[in-house]
């Protein structure tokens, strides 16, 4: 630890922050944002959600007592203070990498994480089931805090918490921390509502007067716990919708003010039943560059912790664009000569790059909060009526609408193309993010197609031939990152679904791979033609349905197949082909390569893909092991 951080090398764990006086609080604070801006800034992770509650998770801690009283994050890369304060400070710089702490609370890390988070509007649900747990037991005292921000409320399962807290009357505080976004700013009318609240002088004025009057005084609980809904309209002029759900509202209040924090804090816990304080925070707040641009800094990357320029690997070489990027500039293209089409995604405009068509056709482009479920859903209404939804969502958040894909799209053959971006293992952001379900959840959905691009052109050409018409519920997932620069220039090419490409012939071994790990066998391929080995590569493009000419083929010539996949292994893309041929009574020794029946933690996507073993290096050994054990048994 540097020697400038006087209070901060003192704080081992949450008992440590009790010692210290206001002033002393204070200057922690400085010292704790100073500290996530020199560390993170060497160590890419979450940055300006991490700012924004710095005094409130140093609040958290002086008034509650971790881990007896539970305190569930929202949004978990909120919670690198959190992380800081209870025992982890000198582990932060290894945060998101491989064998290093996570990026989110992980119960299995720390016991001061009551609750493991990476999918956000969790922590009403998850803190009510926790203070109901507590009154089970007999555990009056036991306080539970859910810290939910960064736009997680407006999420369907933030409401569903909501509304079943205000009738369990458990003994839950949930603190609203309202920074006015998520990725990108937040949406909707909750959003707008929130405004009214902090921005309404009459309801301040009246929550002020009643606060500072009675705040002091036996009458002030007394009065709080017993003055009826009503009363309360009558006086704030206004109806108030955490109110009228019987959870007793507090705000706003300052969220970065931690003095006035502890002591609102104070004065709540001694409040039964469920309540919300509402506090205002600011994204980034104590970096200039965060506040100012707040997407942009959500996870900057590398950066100068004096100067806020960022620092970025200088090349001559031409980039080829992001993933996301070849969707988004596509999809503006396609929208160009079909006016049916629209784009739709739940809070990741940045993130999925339909950014880039909000710019250019805003009244076409949809951004419905973070609400993976009504995407669907409202992507399904569109359909039927007449447009081609583009439904942009990462794979990980797509399984929160898994009964919508089902009920509302395929069961309706309704045309919404599905975007899967961040497919398979996406690296540092570890097992709340990685994307390798969705090829085996999608493709045991009847009407349902499944396609994966090996590369940029690809995604090209398959979000083009998924606009075609009749082409039904069309799913594309592909991965987070780079590979090659598609040729702009060239036009569309339709792929006729189904239809798989022969990458390269061969005599010795048939590797059939789905999505961008393609490129790993073509990589191998070169290594092992050195050995004059023979390596037969088919990119097989679709799961669903597959391409069964070319597979029985393949099935005729090779006994020795292996698939790849950057996907889980169980289900996925060499179940199917393992379907394949026991319906049609071929045999083969089929080696499958992909994600174990495992969570797989943080980690770069190389180093993953090694530990999972279909990087380049394990797929040559994997090759060479089958035909060794092959030449043996002929031997034999």
């Amino acid at each position: 630890m540097r020697e400038n951080y006087l209070l901060l090398n003192k704080i081992d764990s949450p008992k440590d922050l009790k010692k210290l006086n206001k002033k002393e609080l204070i200057n922690l604070s400085d010292e704790l944002r100073q500290y996530i801006i020199e560390i993170i800034s060497n160590n890419p992770g979450h940055f300006a959600s991490s700012l924004s509650v710095v005094e409130l998770s140093i609040a958290l801690h002086f008034v509650f007592t971790s881990p007896d009283d539970k305190i569930i994050w929202d949004v978990g890369h909120q919670a690198y203070a959190h992380k800081i304060l209870t025992g982890r400070r000198d582990q932060l710089h290894t945060i998101r990498k491989l064998g290093g702490i996570s990026g989110y609370p992980l119960i299995t890390e720390s016991e001061h994480d009551a609750f493991g988070v990476g999918h956000s509007s969790t922590s009403i649900s998850a803190g009510l089931g926790m203070a109901v747990a507590s009154c089970l037991r007999g555990e009056k005292d036991k306080q539970t805090v859910a810290i939910i921000g960064d736009g997680a409320m407006t999420a369907g399962l933030a409401f569903e918490g909501l509304n079943n807290t205000g009738v369990e009357r458990s003994n839950l505080l949930i603190v609203l921390n309202d920074n006015n976004m998520a990725i990108d700013p937040n949406v909707g009318a909750l959003n707008k509502y929130l405004t009214n609240i902090t921005l309404s002088k009459p309801y301040n004025k009246v929550k002020t007067n009643i606060w500072n009057s009675l705040k002091d005084t036996k009458i002030f609980r007394n009065f709080i716990q017993k003055i009826n809904s009503g009363i309360k309209t009558a006086l704030m002029r206004h109806g108030n919708l955490f109110e009228a759900l019987n959870i007793r509202y507090f705000g706003p209040v300052d969220g970065h003010d931690v003095n006035k924090l502890i002591k609102v804090l104070n004065e709540l816990k001694d409040i039964k039943g469920p309540k919300i304080l509402h506090i205002i925070t600011k994204k980034g707040k104590g970096f200039k560059s965060a506040e100012e641009n707040q997407p942009e800094w959500h996870a900057p990357g590398l950066f100068n912790a004096s100067t806020g320029e960022k620092i970025t690997e200088k090349t001559n070489k031409l980039q080829a664009p992001k993933f996301q990027d070849v969707f988004g500039n596509t999809i503006v293209e396609l929208a160009k000569e079909n006016k049916k089409i629209v784009g739709v995604t739940p809070a990741m405009l940045s993130g999925s790059s339909l950014k880039i068509m909000m710019q250019k056709m805003p009244e076409r482009t949809f951004d419905v909060g973070i609400a993976e479920q009504h995407a669907v859903t409202f992507s399904a209404g569109l359909s039927a009526n007449g447009m081609i939804p583009f439904c942009n969502i990462y794979s990980t958040f797509m399984q929160r609408a898994f009964d919508q894909v089902i009920h509302d799209v395929a069961l309706q053959k309704l045309n919404v193309v599905f975007c899967l971006d961040r497919g398979g293992l996406v690296g540092d952001d570890g097992a709340t993010h990685h994307g390798f379900f969705d090829l085996a959840y999608m493709r045991i959905i009847p009407n349902m197609t499944v396609a994966a691009p090996m590369n940029e052109e690809e995604l090209r050409n398959l979000m083009y031939s998924a606009q075609l018409p009749n082409k039904g519920t069309f799913t594309i997932r592909y991965p987070r990152g780079k590979g090659v620069m598609p040729d702009w220039k060239t036009p569309f090419k339709k792929i006729k679904t189904g239809e798989a490409r022969i990458i390269k012939e061969g005599d010795d071994i048939a590797i059939l791979s789905i999505g961008t790990v393609g490129n790993h066998v073509v990589k191998a391929n070169k290594i092992l033609q050195n050995d004059n080995i023979n390596i037969a590569h088919y990119d097989m493009r679709f799961v669903k349905p597959l391409d069964e000419d070319l597979l029985h083929n393949i099935f005729k010539k090779f006994k020795s197949i292996i698939t790849i996949e950057d996907g889980i292994i169980n289900g996925g893309f060499g179940s199917a082909i393992t379907e394949f041929m026991i319906k049609n009574e071929y045999k083969a020794n089929i080696k499958y390569l992909g994600i174990p029946d495992e969570f797989i933690q943080h980690g770069t996507q190389e180093e993953l893909y090694k530990i999972c073993g279909y990087d380049t290096g394990s797929l040559v050994k994997t090759v060479k092991n089958i035909l060794k054990q092959k030449s043996k048994s002929i031997l034999i």
